[in-house]
């Protein structure tokens, strides 16, 4: 018998991926996959829809990434943590996760302000529109440069003459060990979303994962497009040393990015482990 083939770190229009939500579920159905989980950046608004739409024969995590800072140096580095299977309606997280996507629109605005003061004709209003409700990031801001032709790509809208650095402006996060105290408060799991990936820019050192562990992360992204094989093992070593479970995925998010659906996917152990980990929601399969 075949091992099922596990997704856990999928975006939909939710945030900033290109497929709704129902849209996400039948595509990881027809992609092979057994089990995929939904996590838009800090928001659980896409979990109602892919349930709804739900193939039979696939299970759905529901999910979230939590956009996090790591204060421990100056300038605090950001990072993501994939939080699994937590209660949507815990007061606190729900309180933190408004006010973070508040903060991405009032930087995506800003964002918007600076193009336009250098002459870049493209509108907030239009950006917000074409976000449908989704919480607002950059690749929102990239398909606006897209549309008016500025650029090709999104990673050319990335690039240092863009969003990657000229018009680059931070935003407010959450506290990495808070949102670990938070996930596991709402019963959920914390993972570590591709801890390595130096191509994305700077990275957090491995004392501060130790540090996390003991704080209640559950797990590493090993697994990544964003990580160099060197960089998935190293991952891989750390989890071991420190008894924490490892996760492979995608990232998907639909023609934003050139990865497929299950192109990484997370051994049947590990995704055992989070689920048996977890307090504030179930898995939800159909048929």
């Amino acid at each position: 018998m075949s091992r099922p083939a596990i997704d856990l770190h999928t975006h939909s229009t939710a945030s900033d991926g290109t497929l709704s939500p129902a849209e996400l579920v039948l595509a990881a159905a027809d992609a092979g996959l057994d089990v995929v989980a939904i996590t838009d950046h800090d928001t659980t608004a896409g979990w109602d829809a892919a349930v709804r739409a739900l193939p039979p024969g696939l299970t759905l995590i529901r999910g979230a990434e939590i956009s996090c800072r790591w204060h421990g140096i100056e300038p605090a580095v950001p990072l993501h943590l994939l939080a699994y299977l937590f209660d949507p309606d815990h007061p606190e997280l729900v309180t933190e996760l408004a006010r973070v996507r508040l903060a991405r629109e009032v930087r995506g605005e800003r964002i918007v302000e600076l193009l336009r003061a250098d002459g870049v004709d493209i509108s907030w209003p239009e950006i917000m529109a074409a976000a449908g409700g989704g919480t607002v990031g950059r690749p929102h801001i990239a398909a606006a440069l897209i549309r008016a032709g500025l650029v090709a790509t999104t990673t050319e809208a990335f690039g240092a003459d863009w969003l990657g650095e000229r018009y680059r402006l931070p935003k407010e996060d959450v506290d990495v060990f808070r949102a670990v105290e938070l996930i596991r408060a709402a019963g959920g799991v914390p993972v570590f979303a591709h801890p390595r990936a130096t191509r994305r820019g700077r990275i957090v050192p491995d004392e501060l994962i130790v540090e996390l562990a003991a704080a209640g992360l559950a797990g590493l992204e090993a697994d990544h497009e964003d990580h160099s094989p060197a960089e998935a093992a190293h991952v891989r070593a750390l989890a071991a040393e420190l008894g924490l479970l490892v996760t492979g995925s995608s990232d998907f998010h639909g023609t934003h990015k050139t990865v497929r659906l299950g192109a990484h996917t997370t051994a049947p152990e590990a995704y055992e482990r989070i689920v048996a980990a977890a307090s504030g929601v179930t898995g939800v399969a159909s048929g």
